[in-house]
């Protein structure tokens, strides 16, 4: 919100089209009704990009990986196109998922780097507050501004909690990436899962660039269940180690169904065409024992398909 108040009624915002729900409705049902003009584009086909650049464009947003189906955008051609066309665009990246320990979009041409700092920057599920970063004073100043004009300032005491998660950040990033190579793999040998999208597995389609722009992955992983809706219903209300909620990034697993949780304010037809169905589960891989995770999902899979054998 803060860093929209930059722009003025008129002006033009890219969003990569496969964003977080809150981003999505906030930019489709707050934004748009201020006078702002949203643009979503599909942001990992960096023509379509160039193509969606206007003379009153001002703004381009991107979140990589995204969420919940874990795209990933390259983050320095986005750059490099969108300043090509106009030096004064501004490049904004959710860098969220990644976090700062695995992923610089500041160094790799972004303008702004933005946190949901609830997430793994703090990693102990026990703050809301968001953080940006960026290398330019003039966006630092006005941002500076806008916070205290409008008051999206946080506690001393969210800060400090904050600050103590960062203290353990690469601690914990290491063993959320090792614990979720681990159960995408289990997921991806599993006959009762039709497709695993993890950009730390060679068979993800962006694996190449993710292992260009970044040190590693989260524990992110988003999974399509066979079946339907009632499978992917049997699967999560079964789970024992799993937390259903719709945070991530924290010390704990967490699960939860996009299509009727996070992103149930996307357009319906929208959902289809993103690939967000009624049999997509998203994961948070906590850091707990990763045989204890693997046999919690190893369970509820079967109580969601108990004629398949493992």
């Amino acid at each position: 919100m803060t860093i929209a108040h930059m722009l003025k009624c008129g002006d033009n915002i890219i969003c990569m089209n496969d964003v977080y729900g809150g981003t999505n409705r906030y930019f489709r049902r707050v934004a748009s009704e201020m006078g702002l003009e949203v643009s979503f584009v599909d942001c990992t086909k960096l023509d379509c990009l160039k193509a969606a650049i206007k003379p009153n464009t001002k703004l381009v947003w991107v979140e990589t990986p995204t969420n919940p189906t874990m795209k990933v955008i390259d983050i320095k051609g986005c750059a490099d196109v969108v300043h090509a066309h106009n030096k004064d665009i501004i490049v904004v990246v959710d860098n969220t998922f990644m976090s700062a320990y695995f992923q610089r979009p500041l160094a790799l041409g972004a303008d702004i780097c933005m946190y949901s700092a609830t997430k793994y920057m703090n990693g102990h599920s026990d703050v809301v507050m968001g953080l940006v970063s960026m290398n330019r004073d003039d966006l630092y100043e006005r941002l500076k501004f806008l916070q205290n004009a409008i008051g999206a300032v946080p506690s001393p005491f969210d800060c400090y909690l904050c600050n103590r998660g960062l203290k353990t950040l690469h601690l914990r990033m290491k063993q959320h990436f090792i614990n979720a190579v681990a159960v995408a793999k289990f997921l991806e040998a599993d006959p009762r899962v039709d497709k695993v999208v993890f950009p730390g597995l060679p068979s993800h389609p962006q694996y190449e660039l993710m292992k260009r722009q970044c040190t590693g992955c989260p524990g992110m992983i988003t999974f399509y269940i066979k079946g339907d809706l009632t499978n992917a219903t049997a699967f999560l209300r079964n789970l024992k180690l799993f937390a259903l909620a719709e945070s991530l990034g924290g010390y704990e697993s967490l699960a939860e169904h996009p299509a009727i949780m996070t992103h149930a304010s996307v357009p319906e037809e929208e959902r289809e065409v993103l690939g967000i169905s009624d049999t997509l589960i998203r994961l948070s891989i906590g850091i707990e024992d990763v045989e204890d995770i693997i046999v919690d999902l190893d369970q509820a899979l079967k109580a969601a398909h108990p004629q398949i054998k493992n």
